[in-house]
């Protein structure tokens, strides 16, 4: 299967793609780890990328692209894959289609995960990283600390991350909302959208999303 997941920031997007990737057998693409992976292998994009962001700009979509193609056209993407945070605009979506058509290949499904705007901005603006160890995530609300402002597993002090603070969350909610959305309706008029509501655990999700694909139990 060929899918691409989408969602606001907050959505879970990435927890839902490992599960589901997983589940279905195929590679889980992020373009978190493309963009990590040809910057730290110092592929010819990676070194263009980390040219833009060293300067202090936006990496263009070209590059993106071209990252996301390479990736798509290793051995292990060969009977499907799953998209998560590329697309990200109308471009892009565009360039994916004619990238697959020029294989012979299309989407299967498009699953835009559903919740809130203020559960989005409750889930981000509530975190709590560990400074000793950034893999060590806390939440005011759903996932306390036994001493709040220290880490349970190292005992490290708890911060709220720049990025994390309620006016950045709406900023990008706002970026979401006019660049990535309408994505949205572009998959809907080739009939490819499902819609998962993503509010509850995390393996009941996963479940709608499988059930959706006809995968589950």
């Amino acid at each position: 299967m060929r899918i691409v997941l989408v969602g606001p920031p907050g959505a879970g997007k990435g927890t839902q793609a490992a599960y589901l990737a997983k589940d279905l057998a195929i590679p889980h693409i992020s373009t978190g780890d493309l963009f990590r992976a040809n910057i730290s292998q110092g592929t010819p994009l990676g070194v263009e990328a980390k040219s833009y962001m060293d300067a202090g700009n936006l990496v263009p979509d070209s590059v993106t692209i071209g990252m996301a193609e390479d990736r798509m056209e290793q051995g292990d993407a060969a009977e499907g894959f799953l998209l998560d945070g590329f697309p990200r605009n109308l471009g892009q979506a565009e360039a994916l289609d004619a990238y697959l058509r020029g294989q012979g290949l299309k989407l299967d499904a498009v699953l835009d995960l559903e919740v809130p705007e203020d559960e989005v901005v409750k889930r981000i603006a509530g975190r709590r990283i560990c400074r000793k160890d950034s893999s060590h995530v806390f939440h005011v609300e759903y996932n306390q600390p036994k001493v709040e402002g220290v880490c349970d597993a190292c005992g490290g002090e708890l911060y709220q991350r720049e990025d994390d603070r309620e006016d950045t969350v709406r900023k990008r909610l706002e970026v979401y909302h006019s660049e990535t959305e309408p994505i949205i309706d572009y998959y809907k008029a080739q009939d490819l959208v499902v819609t998962i509501p993503a509010l509850g655990k995390v393996a009941e999700v996963t479940q709608r999303a499988l059930h959706a694909l006809g995968r589950g139990e």
